[in-house]
């Protein structure tokens, strides 16, 4: 085992030496490595009815969750429904969907009404979030991908809509009062996209972009809403896929370790759990094969690697298998992320049956 391995390790004893001390029970060991490398993956799937291959992969533990899209989805009953079927194959697997408010909104009859512009326009942030997190957790719904924590500082940034503020101040009370909310109502935010993509023109989910602003400038503009998320607990931060060359001239941010592990963790101290955007989004795929940007995210330090595409999660569950069967180094950084992710499970009751 390598140095960095050890390390891993070592890291990955304190973090659930922790927080079996606060009562919660990990038992990533308790996994056969097939079981921790499903722990890492979030797949997508079409239609209102779960297909077998998912009852499968969740009765096997061969995937942490899933998320939903506005076609998995007709309406409150048949939402319960799915949500049920779901959780009784097994794995107490997370069930994600985009909710930031707005036309943004997989569950149309749920909050937030209002764009994240509006909500804090109108001073609904929290209990926006609040009221919101409840009828997620009604129809069996544990994470949101909200909310945005870009802070958007160009001229026709792309996220500019769905953003609190351009003000760096102004955004982190938001997303502060956002997260508080969303925990309020028994829903696990994320704060998304790491390191911020106000800077951004254009969406990675179809272009690629490179934001070429300088540390200070991401110190001073980008970060400060992720901090202030941190602060209060976020239990989930997305990694986008921007390449920014003032923390890596080499890797996107998803597939970046300094950005990654050296910023996010090292920096900021983020410990709650790492998930990627879209590995099939353009700016992810135009570096590699799903199969190969799913490995590098996963040893950038990701934890969950978020797929939505068609026919993307069992190859990627493959690859990743047998990857982690011959690296050692690999093994370790799959047991670190299972161990993060079983935590999170831990620490949220199930949604009513």
């Amino acid at each position: 085992m390598d140095v960095r391995a050890t390390l891993a390790a070592l890291v990955l004893a304190a973090f659930v030496a922790g927080d079996t001390a606060r009562g919660g029970t990990i038992g990533v060991d308790a996994l056969p490595l097939e079981e921790q490398v499903g722990q890492v993956v979030v797949l997508s799937f079409s239609g209102t009815t779960m297909p077998p291959y998912v009852d499968e992969a969740l009765r096997r533990r061969r995937a942490a969750g899933v998320i939903l899209f506005g076609g998995n989805i007709t309406g409150p009953e048949q939402l319960r429904a799915l949500t049920r079927a779901l959780r009784r194959a097994g794995g107490t697997p997370l069930v994600a969907v985009d909710q930031e408010g707005g036309r943004v909104r997989r569950l149309p009859w749920a909050g937030p009404s209002a764009a994240q512009p509006e909500q804090l326009a109108r001073g609904t942030v929290r209990s926006a979030a609040a009221a919101a997190a409840r009828a997620l957790r009604a129809a069996g719904v544990t994470v949101t991908f909200a909310p945005v924590a870009d802070v958007p500082s160009v001229r026709g940034a792309a996220l500019a809509g769905r953003s609190f503020s351009r003000d760096a101040d102004e955004a982190s009370d938001a997303v502060r009062a956002a997260v508080r909310g969303w925990r309020s109502g028994g829903v696990a935010a994320t704060a998304k996209h790491f390191p911020g993509l106000g800077g951004a023109p254009a969406n990675t989910d179809d272009v690629i972009v490179t934001i070429g602003r300088s540390r200070a400038v991401l110190d001073a503009v980008d970060l400060p809403p992720f901090r202030a998320a941190i602060a209060v607990g976020v239990p989930l931060v997305m990694v986008g896929h921007a390449r920014y060359p003032a923390l890596d001239r080499a890797r996107i941010a998803s597939q970046s370790q300094p950005i990654v592990e050296g910023l996010l963790r090292d920096e900021l101290g983020f410990r709650g759990v790492v998930v990627t955007d879209s590995l099939e989004a353009q700016a992810s795929l135009a570096t590699g094969s799903i199969t190969k940007v799913s490995e590098r995210a996963l040893r950038a330090g990701a934890d969950l690697l978020l797929l939505t595409g068609r026919g993307s999660y069992a190859p990627v569950y493959e690859h990743l298998l047998a990857a982690a069967r011959r690296s050692p180094e690999l093994r370790a950084r799959v047991r670190e992320a299972a161990a993060r992710v079983l935590a999170l499970k831990s620490r949220g009751a199930l949604p009513p049956g």
